[in-house]
């Protein structure tokens, strides 16, 4: 279809909105005095944090980005191997930088030979050097370009073996991937919702399947009905429980409606189809809550079902507000962020090995709220100048 191929401002927004709060968030730890109800909240806590939300509409973000991106390269004549090639290299990519990010707090400064920040910050470089978006060129600067991909190879191959974990010594550990972080995370489930939609979406009834079998994997673990063929149950799979596949996927069929009813007629329609879909998720979430805590550590079904509940109605309102009365423009000082979103995630890594304690008046309460927000704010800035002068990851 002809919405599969072009760009939805709101997607976009959407994402924006999503990293802008996502490095709000990540800044709290240097924050003290601030609300329990915006912070993450403990693995056996019955509650959902405001921070324990971000991820979970970045992975409906995800989803709803995969059909638009697969059958763009299916109308550009290329075949599933080729698909599926790109595929894998982009997950490699982010299970490659959320190896890096999950070990560099674990790192023995003594025992590597360097400190953590200049680890972080080389880190951050080689993947600037390998992934960032260089100009199409046929002269010289085509190998130019190519020198600097392997010196980023080199680098991040440098500091795998230089590293060291742990206490040092005969304790020391090399990097091994002790979970897989963020971008890790984001990765496997990249590699699974993607592969999967290349191969039913031609059929959306298998694709609605699909969904249902990961929101019943992540009940079924969490149940422990799967304890008789599964003893340790599903949560030690690479995919966890199936809770982020099926963010994912709840992302997919979103858009799924979205092409569905992204016609003159039908547009307007969409936003209480959303909003539907939201409360009748939101309201699920609050019935398995009778079974489940909410938890985003343990990943329980009632976490899966509420968030995406806010996914729904949070991505009807922007859509509303973009799509249908055409306000996108509103959005543009975030913008980068949502074209730019990897990039935009990465530069806190470097921002952070120059940090320096602020004075107690500046990290407190609402004036510390505010200056996490200030400091997500200028990592768009930042994203946006280094996109002006060709500096822009892309996997």
């Amino acid at each position: 279809m002809e919405t599969s191929l072009k760009r939805i401002a709101s997607i976009d927004v959407f994402r924006a909105l999503t990293m802008l709060l996502m490095i709000f968030v990540n800044d709290f730890w240097t924050l003290t005095g601030i609300p329990d109800w915006l912070q993450h909240s403990e693995a056996h806590v019955d509650f959902l944090g405001f921070s324990d939300v971000i991820f979970p509409c970045f992975l409906f973000i995800v989803g709803m980005s995969i059909p638009f991106a697969i059958k763009a390269r299916i109308a550009k004549g290329e075949n599933n191997f080729q698909i599926i090639r790109h595929i894998v290299m982009r997950s490699v990519a982010l299970l490659i930088m959320g190896l890096f990010t999950i070990n560099i707090p674990e790192m023995n400064a003594e025992a590597t030979g360097m400190s953590q920040s200049v680890f972080q910050v080389s880190a951050v470089i080689g993947f600037f050097l390998i992934w960032n978006v260089y100009p199409k060129s046929e002269d010289s600067k085509k190998y130019l370009f190519m020198a600097l991909q392997i010196l980023g190879i080199a680098i991040l191959l440098f500091l795998v073996y230089k590293f060291r974990g742990g206490e040092g010594g005969a304790k020391a550990e090399m990097m091994q991937p002790h979970w897989w972080g963020i971008l890790g995370l984001i990765g496997w489930t990249y590699l699974t919702c993607a592969i999967l939609y290349l191969f039913f979406y031609k059929n959306n009834t298998l694709l609605v399947v699909t969904w249902v079998f990961f929101n019943l994997l992540s009940i079924a673990g969490h149940a422990k009905w799967l304890n008789l063929v599964w003893p340790d149950g599903p949560d030690d799979w690479i995919l966890g429980n199936g809770a982020f596949a099926a963010f994912t996927f709840t992302g997919i069929l979103a858009t799924l409606l979205l092409e569905r009813f992204y016609t003159a007629e039908k547009k307007a329609k969409l936003t209480y189809i959303y909003i539907g879909l939201g409360v009748a998720m939101l309201l699920s979430g609050f019935m398995l809550r009778k079974f489940f805590i909410i938890s985003k550590i343990y990943a329980t079904p009632t976490w899966v079902f509420i968030c995406c509940g806010i996914a729904f109605i949070t991505y009807a309102l922007i859509y509303w507000l973009t799509d249908l009365q055409h306000k996108a423009h509103w959005f543009n000082s975030i913008k980068p962020a949502g074209t730019s979103t990897l990039t935009c995630y990465l530069i806190p890594y470097i921002a952070y090995s120059f940090y320096f304690a602020l004075p107690v008046s500046l990290t407190f309460g609402i004036v510390g709220l505010i200056k996490s927000l200030l400091f997500a704010l200028m990592i768009i800035g930042i994203t946006a100048l280094l996109g002006k002068i060709g500096i822009k990851l892309k996997i």
